[in-house]
């Protein structure tokens, strides 16, 4: 990867210049032993994820189908688990954000075979909503367009904001979308503030009771997660997912 940066000044961003330098036989090998315990077409349907191979998931997501398998199966099972194997990938530094965005992509094309059937699949449930931006006075996106690629990923309904988002707005939202889960971003030191206050906004509205409240962002820690009231602290876009997965069994 450092070598193409080096001869082209810019990453490979899209599909056919870099699908074949990220997936080959070693995201396999790391696939096969992560995922050694799921059998036949799900397991097929993991590794075609994490390898992102678009033009082979519809077919193995039809074959499925055919063979009986529930979608919501298929979802949980074959999909949302690789993806959270990228996720996890990525936070660990294994993938990076070509591969991950590659995968997400490889996940919406399964999805759109799959939706049909999951409309009609009573044991396919969405994994909730999530309310999604970057705190007042805070211009920066690319962490939070992250986190709302791996959660969408994931099964999540992203509302996202954007970017200098107030507490009122966050406010209104909350109550416009019904979201189960509030996602707070901050880039700046400078900015963190606003995310008590975000918090505290939505203790006022009589909301809080309502809704779990994940931040993150490159300044935020744990503990500062904690002091705020917080429910939840994502440090990478995949601990993200992660996370907001944790807080909807909660």
């Amino acid at each position: 990867m450092g070598d193409y940066f080096a001869q082209n000044g810019k990453l490979p961003l899209n599909d056919e210049s870099f699908k074949d330098i990220f997936a080959g036989e070693q995201t396999r090998v790391i696939g096969e032993q992560c995922l050694s315990e799921e059998q036949g077409i799900l397991k097929e349907i993991q590794l075609c994820i994490i390898e992102a191979d678009k033009t082979k998931i519809k077919t193995l997501i039809s074959t499925a189908l055919g063979n009986q398998i529930e979608a919501g199966m298929i979802l949980e099972h074959g999909m949302i688990s690789a993806m959270n194997y990228v996720g996890d990938g990525f936070s660990e530094g294994k993938f990076f954000i070509p591969e991950m965005l590659l995968s997400a992509q490889t996940m919406e094309e399964g999805v759109s075979v799959l939706k049909p059937h999951l409309l009609e699949d009573s044991s396919a449930t969405g994994s909730g909503k999530v309310l999604l931006g970057t705190v007042a006075g805070d211009l920066h996106d690319i962490g939070k367009n992250l986190v709302a690629i791996m959660l969408r990923g994931v099964g999540f309904k992203v509302i996202d904001l954007g970017i200098n988002v107030s507490p009122e707005t966050f406010v209104t939202s909350i109550q416009e979308h019904d979201a189960d889960i509030l996602a707070l971003s901050a880039l700046l030191t400078t900015t963190m503030p606003k995310m008590k206050q975000t918090i505290d906004a939505v203790v006022e509205a009589g909301l809080r009771e309502k809704i779990k409240i994940i931040v993150g962002g490159a300044p935020v820690t744990h503990e500062f997660a904690k002091k705020i009231g917080a429910d939840g602290y994502a440090e990478t876009a995949g601990s993200a997912s992660r996370t907001a997965q944790e807080l909807m069994t909660v």
